[in-house]
């Protein structure tokens, strides 16, 4: 058989070691290893743990060896947005914190006294949302100045863990672009925003390009692992990977990324920066050679996996899924509202939205999980009609790929509301 590929595929919920291989000239997937992940309580604060997320990456490693089935190459991708800072010994300084954390708030009026929104926007192409790394390195100069003083270099999430695998230091262009730091001009760093709002440059490495080699494994991790590989960048942005694996198809096609995160758009050959983009808060985050992903972050599939925490019990996704099929209860909530970032409670929020807005609350698991699908289908339908009016472009069909393309109902209902045919999967697009 040919050669083994491994894609280390870590969500915002769980992570997963995908050894990908030809078979009969057809690429097989095979998932070997599987972790749970999410953001910890620590002080009060919401973080990664980043020690237990690069144990589990080795041990799914281990795994390759036990099945001696040993890639020739692996490669990892995370969310995007959050980062680790090294000292000039190379260790992370103080905790890696996570996006939902609300360390955040009120950062963006800072970076505005800097720097205009609508300019920063014309600048960099990246939509406003509070957690964006943009706003979380004013948060460090504010809250926790001395770290950013004696940070040498700046690392997204992928990038140190492959950083701790090889003793390399690279940055990955895709994952880079979620900063809101980085020309679409250039495709690098924009390093006069960055010296104008007062961040380190000299922490922030040359942006490469997926396909990139980061270098072997370590010494010591080829001995722990049982082997040794090179460590290739991918689309270290997750979306930038599961975008990839979106079938082309003759017309013009829409994608939905779906999992934590709905990412809904197109591919376009040059970043749309123009105001009109700003105020429907769409995004040009970079893609793989230099295209862009012209695209809207929707909340996704993190309101049903929080439901799904509070009051599923052991059913699985798919019964909940089956159970909604079967409501036929009328209320829609705004699924980009930021009430249902990080509630203590998404089911009592979920009722909250619609109570406040004058709608039947709904109750139980099965009407929760109705209202959220419906609302998913309706924020859906609402973005490709904005897309198409400033592409100028009818689109004929959308493919969903990523976990959420098994939501057989939130499929159907999508196609309803949007009027255009819905295609599924592949599911593991990211790996």
């Amino acid at each position: 058989m040919g050669g083994y590929y491994l894609a280390v595929d870590i969500g915002a919920s769980s992570g997963r070691h995908m050894l990908g291989y030809l078979r009969d000239g057809k690429m097989q997937l095979e998932e070997i290893y599987r972790f749970e992940n999410g953001m910890k309580d620590k002080d009060g604060s919401l973080v990664w743990d980043t020690e237990h997320l690069f144990s589990e990456i080795k041990a799914g490693m281990k795994k390759c060896t036990e099945l001696q089935k040993i890639p020739e190459s692996m490669s990892i991708d995370t969310w995007a947005v959050d980062y680790v800072l090294l000292d000039q010994e190379d260790q992370a300084l103080g905790s890696t914190y996570g996006y939902r954390d609300h360390r955040t708030l009120g950062m963006d009026e800072r970076v505005y006294q800097l720097i205009p929104e609508g300019e920063l926007y014309a600048r960099t192409g990246i939509q406003k949302q509070c957690f964006n790394t943009i706003y979380q390195l004013m948060a460090d100069k504010t809250q926790r100045p001395e770290a950013l003083k004696k940070a040498k270099t700046f690392l997204m999430l992928p990038d140190y863990f492959q950083f701790l695998l090889t003793g390399c230091k690279v940055s990955e262009y895709t994952n880079g672009t979620s900063t809101q730091l980085v020309s679409p001009v250039t495709k690098q760093w924009d390093r006069e925003l960055i010296r104008l709002l007062g961040y380190p440059e000299e922490m922030f490495l040359p942006l490469k390009m997926p396909g990139t080699v980061v270098g072997d494994l370590t010494g010591a991790v080829a001995e722990e692992v049982g082997f040794n590989c090179k460590v290739v960048l991918c689309g270290s942005h997750d979306t930038a990977s599961a975008v990839m694996a979106v079938p082309r198809a003759e017309g013009d096609a829409l994608y939905i990324s779906s999992g934590t995160w709905s990412l809904m758009g197109v591919e376009l050959p040059e970043a749309d920066c123009r105001p009109v983009s700003r105020q429907a808060n769409f995004t040009n985050e970079g893609g793989y050679d230099y295209r862009f992903r012209y695209l809207k972050n929707i909340m996704g599939l993190w309101m049903i996996q929080s439901v799904k925490k509070e009051i599923g019990g052991n059913l699985g996704f798919g019964e909940i899924c089956e159970m909604a099929s079967k409501c036929n209860i009328p209320s829609i909530v705004d699924c980009n509202d930021d009430r249902f970032l990080a509630p203590d409670n998404m089911t009592e929020e979920v009722q909250a939205a619609c109570r406040e807005s004058g709608q039947q609350v709904p109750e139980g698991l099965a009407q929760v999980a109705s209202v959220i699908y419906n609302s998913l289908a309706q924020c859906y339908a609402k973005t490709i009609r904005q897309i198409e009016g400033i592409t100028g472009k009818k689109y004929d069909k959308i493919h969903i790929v990523g976990g959420g393309s098994n939501a057989e109902y939130l499929n159907r209902l999508t196609a309803a509301a949007t009027g255009v045919p819905v295609y599924a999967g592949p599911t593991e697009a990211t790996a």
